[in-house]
């Protein structure tokens, strides 16, 4: 597993690849907390495309920092392509609380349209 990051503006891009599950879900809630101190962060875009693999772990990293982020009064949103993943969002929950798109390009616009 790993994360990558980048910016566009204020808005942080968290690109996963491999398989987000109980045995990397803190080094990646440790990664994602240290660049949120950045004061430059308000939203947070979670990019699955490269998951191949997630479980509860997984969703619970995200949804903590969805809950971090709300605080921060940022908003977030999910990128994912894989349909199996997108049915862990859907049964978790997790579609309730963020939009999920197809691409980074319909991600951000939306998060600059809000």
């Amino acid at each position: 597993m790993d994360i990558k990051f980048s910016n566009r503006g204020s808005t942080l891009i968290a690109m996963f690849t491999g398989e987000l599950d109980h045995h990397f879900a803190e080094y990646a809630r440790n990664k994602i907390e240290r660049e949120l101190m950045k004061a430059t962060t308000r939203n947070v875009v979670f990019d699955l495309t490269g998951l191949n693999f997630m479980d509860s772990s997984g969703i619970g990293v995200i949804v903590g920092r969805y809950a971090k982020i709300m605080k921060l009064g940022g908003r977030s949103v999910i990128i994912c392509s894989n349909q199996k993943i997108y049915r862990l969002l859907e049964i978790s929950g997790i579609l309730k609380l963020m939009p999920v798109f197809e691409n980074l390009d319909s991600a951000l616009q939306a998060l600059l349209s809000a």
